[in-house]
């Protein structure tokens, strides 16, 4: 795993809904306070504000570490995806430091059109690199 926390939902669609089938949230980690921009499919997974949810960034769906193929597994073997309710896989294409000049880091990433910032202390980020293929896993934490 490259990075793992679980974040609160606190804006949907900030600037309007730009897209029939796609939400943009914003989030607040709950243990790194990391600043999370995130567009999701709204057909297939439903997030509102208040909503907590666990989010992991993997290089590998592989349980014991190892690199996939880059190819889709339908063997039906376990892997990370059976712990999770919804998965993207995507590429970082930009790391920079935030805006802000307060020393934070901010990683771009773009799972097939759907867009993630993800900003916070560069060291929670440090395992993060441009270009870098890697899957989003999410699963919804109850109340």
């Amino acid at each position: 795993m490259l990075f793992e926390d679980s974040f609160e939902v606190t804006q949907v669609n900030p600037d309007g809904k730009k897209f029939d089938k796609v939400n943009r949230l914003v989030a607040r980690g709950e243990n790194y306070e990391m600043d999370l921009v995130l567009d999701i499919n709204s057909q297939l997974y439903k997030l509102g504000i208040g909503d907590k949810f666990t989010l992991v960034l993997a290089s590998t769906l592989n349980l014991d570490g190892t690199p996939d193929s880059n190819e889709f597994n339908q063997s039906g073997e376990p892997s990370l995806m059976d712990s999770y309710e919804y998965v993207m896989h995507g590429k970082v294409f930009k790391v920079a430091a935030a805006a802000s000049k307060d020393g934070k880091l901010e990683v771009f990433t773009s799972y097939g059109g759907l867009l993630m910032s993800l900003k916070g202390e560069p060291q929670h980020l440090a395992k993060i690199e441009l270009d870098m293929r890697m899957y989003l896993l999410i699963k919804k934490i109850e109340a």
